[in-house]
């Protein structure tokens, strides 16, 4: 009998230590919101994610300007960036968010060319966002990028 609760006692101490191992790196759900600390060429990128069931189920990518535009809806920006770099904001942005959403993780994002500077942005903000949900942190984590 004693070894009986013994082996059980194990088993529940087991389980409890594999759950609080599992709980330190599942995402938490919630809203979590990354952004870079400072505006760049007038525009101050960002990252918001909704986690559910562990799982992200929605990325926003994007940047606004100082008096809150979104960088996605300019279109003459769009229009000056497609014809020099091949692409624009509203493609890049979704891109990324999507490749995001599929992978759970900012490993599996690739680059698009013509937005390289974004990608590594993106890759930053990512891996902050992902940090605050799994600790289940909903304050706005700001990241310093080296221009």
């Amino acid at each position: 009998m004693k070894r009986i609760s013994a082996i059980f006692l194990s088993l529940l101490l087991m389980m409890s230590l594999m759950t609080a191992c599992k709980s330190q790196t599942e995402l938490q759900d919630g809203y979590y919101t990354a952004q870079v600390s400072e505006f760049s060429h007038g525009w101050k990128e960002y990252i918001t994610i909704l986690v559910k069931g562990g799982k992200i189920v929605s990325v926003e990518y994007n940047a606004e300007n100082a008096s809150g535009f979104i960088k996605s809806w300019d279109n003459a920006y769009m229009q000056s960036m497609l014809h020099i770099n091949g692409t624009y904001p509203n493609e890049y942005t979704r891109y990324y968010a999507g490749q995001l959403l599929e992978e759970q993780s900012e490993s599996g994002v690739d680059a698009i060319t013509g937005a390289s500077s974004s990608h590594k942005t993106f890759l930053l903000l990512a891996r902050a966002v992902l940090e605050q949900a799994k600790k289940g942190d909903s304050s706005i984590a700001i990241v310093n990028i080296a221009h």
